[in-house]
């Protein structure tokens, strides 16, 4: 299983950007999606996720201004993120967890900052 996340990048706060996330399988096939984030200096956190029935959960922190949201046609799974703050840089990693294993992206970064 292949992730590949992009779409980061330079954004003012208050902006707005999508996240992608390309798998190389069925994500149908996958138990739970997410997105995860790093910041500097700070651990990995969960910022939402997407069990293949649809249901989702969100980070306290991203509540009303993040959607996780899927393709299942294209293998794609994305991130829109709204009214950015400046504690949301970091860089962003797809997660995609089915039967005990865990498949990882390479992180994209989202710097926010005027």
């Amino acid at each position: 299983v292949q992730l590949q996340a992009s779409g980061g990048g330079l954004v003012q706060p208050g902006g707005s950007l999508r996240l992608s996330c390309s798998a190389s399988v069925d994500i149908f096939s996958m138990n739970i999606m997410g997105w995860y984030r790093q910041a500097p200096g700070k651990q990995r956190e969960l910022v939402a996720m997407l069990s293949n029935l649809g249901s989702t959960n969100y980070a306290d922190s991203v509540k009303g201004r993040f959607t996780i949201a899927r393709d299942i046609a294209k293998n794609t799974m994305y991130l829109r993120m709204n009214s950015l703050k400046s504690e949301d840089t970091a860089v962003y990693y797809c997660n995609a967890y089915r039967s005990g294993e865990d498949y990882w992206g390479k992180g994209t970064l989202v710097t926010v900052s005027s």
